[in-house]
């Protein structure tokens, strides 16, 4: 089993900045990606970023591309995303995953999840 904590969330004006981490710990050997995900009131989950544990090779939502930055500390097993330029469409619960096996990187196909940390973006 792996456990993930998010942190980081908040309320934030327009055009703000946020950071959110996330910590992995357990079983977190064999470790392939670990993604963003977020989901808003009445929608679905939608993927935002993934970074590739050994290379870093990154992946963003368009929705995001030039806004957010993803990262990760493999001495940590923490993953972090660097939110800038917020709007408030970006609004919503964000969650941390963690994916074993390499295919489906984009989707929500991601063997770990955490409990989610809310933004709020405010107009």
């Amino acid at each position: 089993q792996v456990q993930l904590v998010e942190s980081g969330g908040g309320l934030v004006q327009a055009g703000g900045s946020l950071t959110l981490s996330c910590a992995a710990s357990g079983r977190t050997g064999i470790t392939y990606a670990m993604g963003w995900f977020r989901q808003a009131p009445g929608k679905e989950r939608e993927f935002v970023a993934a970074v590739r544990w050994i290379g870093g090779t990154t992946f963003y939502a368009d929705s995001v591309k030039g806004r957010f930055t993803i990262s990760r500390d493999t001495a940590k097993n923490t993953v972090y995303l660097q939110m800038n330029s917020l709007k408030p469409e970006d609004t919503a619960v964000y969650y941390c995953a963690v994916k074993k096996s390499i295919y489906g990187l984009i989707t929500l196909d991601y063997d770990y999840w955490g409990q989610g940390t809310q933004v709020t973006v405010s107009s």
